[in-house]
């Protein structure tokens, strides 16, 4: 199984868990507007630690990003599998086309 895929079922599998005792049922708890806004306080620490080029930061706050992406996704009933499909549906076409069909 890949990393990503592990990491999204070991949080679905914790998601019922004691919130006393699991980081991933405590979030779950407090709902979904406190797991985005945990995932916003992740990219900005990638943002810091990328404006500083502090290469270690910028790996371990993405790793910190990708863990909190993963909790929400499992929240929304979405997987790794929705975005890959995503990505591949946006190959071959250029970032500024892509973001205009979305504007329309």
């Amino acid at each position: 199984m890949e990393r990503f895929d592990q990491l999204l079922a070991t949080i679905i599998e914790r998601r019922g868990g004691d919130p006393a005792t699991s980081y991933v049922a405590k979030l779950t708890a407090k709902g979904r507007a406190k797991m985005a806004q945990k995932l916003g306080e992740e990219a900005v620490e990638v943002v810091i630690a990328a404006i500083g080029d502090d290469k270690a930061g910028m790996v371990s706050e993405s790793a910190d990003l990708m863990f909190h992406l993963a909790v929400l996704l499992a929240d929304a009933g979405l997987s790794f599998d929705d975005v890959r499909a995503e990505l591949e549906r946006r190959e071959g076409v250029s970032g500024i086309e892509e973001k205009a069909r979305r504007s329309t």
